[in-house]
């Protein structure tokens, strides 16, 4: 499908804009939608005609009614806080943003479930779920500032994911827009429902491409008991990738199996000075939740196995307040590696478990060959890896090679049988390796249902393939 593109808004369009949402929700100025023209993602902008803040479902069916019938490209937002360039308005348009509807209407502790606006905040759901004792599993790094519907969309990921999954495994319905403005609801409040085709499935990780999501139904889970956390520090990347095989092999299933290489240690005791082992190759955090003996015996075990694949040093956090802070380690490894050069390019790919180790040496041959500054930290128990390039942009030719070094590592992690990103989505970022991991006949019916969607192409034109 050709993407829809459009140079300006008519006048008599932002008067009608204005008259759904109001003047003040309507930003057409330089200085207001220059913000709105970058997500998270670096080196990626498109500025919008207008963007618009609808604060009710039927005011975003308005919207996207006049879009259709003007033409106009329409990109869904949230926070904005996506790492894949998924929310940049590369045929300008409206940027749609979602934040005003953000409120928790309901936390349902008999049927185990919440039902949000679109624009409430990860941590704003988690907060109100543990404050009637149930958890909201998936727990992405953005969690303090993305938007619930922004994780529906993407499919966000997070430290959890390899116990608990990911947010595709908790959405349980959706209230969504059509492009041509009718509403409907997928799903519902029920955890077994099949009738019909799985549309909640579908617009889940749809990037915004398909409906415009005002309302989502989770499940939740009663909240653990207790949880507790470890560390092992090991001289080698490889050796903490061995060390997590053999944990899964040992029957264990972590709440939290993450680690970081030695660039990424140092960057974070810079950061939070949280006296961490800078001499360390690699650190492995692991952690357990639930009833206070299992997670002791967890923790026990992960703790053994560590040490007799090699590690440096174990230790196991004696009170909350220290795990907090072995947490903190992991959760500030973007903004610690940020503070080492202008720009962060931070990726994610995904390989098999098994394959975890020969991916992270795979990454080092490639930083080395491509000349760049490399980091890599991620989700171990779930082969996600993030290398990150960290660079100067006045530093010649190095953007170019940091593009080249990521080709290279989508490459690899599909030729060990994995993926060009497991949680943080295509979008922009990486659409030209799109091809390489579905293929034409499935990029082809990828085109077919966004023209069932969206016969008019105005939502999210050009991302997912579209």
């Amino acid at each position: 499908m050709t993407p829809a593109t459009r140079t300006g808004l008519d006048p008599a369009a932002l008067d009608t804009l204005r008259g759904i949402v109001g003047e003040r929700y309507v930003l057409t100025s330089d200085g207001d939608v220059e913000v709105y023209s970058r997500d998270a993602t670096p080196l990626f902008r498109g500025r919008p005609d207008a963007v618009v803040l609808p604060a009710t479902t039927e005011q975003v069916s308005a919207v996207l009614t006049l879009a259709t019938r003007l033409g106009i490209p329409v990109t869904p937002r949230g926070a904005g806080s996506n790492l894949a360039a998924a929310t940049i308005p590369e045929h300008g348009g409206i940027v749609l943003v979602l934040t005003r509807m953000n409120k928790v209407l309901e936390v349902s502790g008999a049927e185990l479930l919440a039902v949000v606006q679109a624009g409430a905040t990860t941590a704003a759901l988690s907060d109100a779920a543990a404050a009637q004792g149930l958890l909201y599993a998936p727990d992405p790094g953005s969690r303090t500032v993305s938007t619930v519907a922004g994780n529906v969309a993407m499919c966000a990921g997070g430290l959890r994911g390899l116990k608990y999954g990911v947010t595709r495994n908790y959405v349980l319905g959706l209230e969504v827009v059509l492009p041509t403005g009718e509403v409907i609801r997928t799903g519902g409040r029920l955890w077994k429902d099949v009738a019909g085709y799985d549309l909640t499935r579908l617009l889940t990780g749809s990037e915004g491409t398909l409906a415009v999501i005002t309302e989502v139904t989770v499940g939740l889970l009663p909240l653990p008991a207790t949880s507790g956390t470890g560390v092992a520090y090991f001289d080698h990347l490889s050796d903490a990738g061995r060390a997590v095989a053999q944990i899964i092999a040992d029957g264990v299933l972590p709440a939290t199996l993450e680690f970081l290489d030695n660039r990424c240690i140092n960057a974070v005791e810079d950061f939070a000075g949280l006296g961490l082992d800078r001499a360390a190759g690699a650190l492995l955090l692991f952690g357990d939740d639930g009833a206070a003996d299992v997670v002791a015996r967890s923790l026990e075990r992960m703790g053994t196995t560590c040490a007799a694949i090699g590690a440096r040093g174990v230790t196991t956090a004696r009170d909350v307040a220290e795990s907090e802070a072995l947490l903190t380690a992991r959760r500030c490894s973007l903004p610690a590696l940020a503070r080492l050069a202008p720009v962060t390019m931070l990726e994610d790919a995904t390989v098999p478990r098994p394959r975890l180790a020969e991916m992270v040496d795979r990454i080092d041959a490639i930083a080395a060959r491509h000349d760049v500054v490399c980091a890599t930290f991620g989700h171990a128990g779930d082969g996600n890896l993030h290398p990150t390039i960290v660079f100067d942009p006045a530093d010649g030719d190095v953007r170019e090679r940091a593009e080249a070094a990521f080709a290279d590592v989508f490459a690899a992690a599909m030729e060990l049988g994995g993926t060009i990103t497991g949680e943080h989505g295509v979008g922009a970022a990486k659409r030209p390796y799109l091809r390489a991991r579905l293929g034409d006949d499935q990029l082809a019916l990828l085109r077919r249902l966004k023209t069932a969607f969206d016969p008019a192409g105005i939502l999210n034109p050009g991302k997912l393939g579209s």
